[in-house]
């Protein structure tokens, strides 16, 4: 597999994480994924995400939202 198929089911996996953790249905996660630029996040940052597991990137998502203003009282 690619590097570009690599990022792409790496944020397709992170999205899925966000839909479990949030109760929340697969649009809705990848909406905010979108308006945020989550998945540019995971993209350009994707050189040390790789070694680290889901998990772990998902720790560094949730401080990326909030500073960008998510409100994680609304999911």
């Amino acid at each position: 597999m690619n590097e570009r198929s690599q990022i792409t089911y790496m944020q397709v996996r992170l999205v899925r994480m966000a839909t479990e953790k949030w109760s929340v249905p697969v649009a809705e996660a990848a909406g905010v994924f979108q308006q945020y630029q989550v998945f540019e996040f995971i993209r350009d940052c994707y050189g040390i995400f790789h070694v680290e597991g889901d998990e772990a990137v998902w720790e560094e998502i949730v401080p990326y939202l909030q500073v960008r203003g998510y409100d994680f009282r609304t999911v």
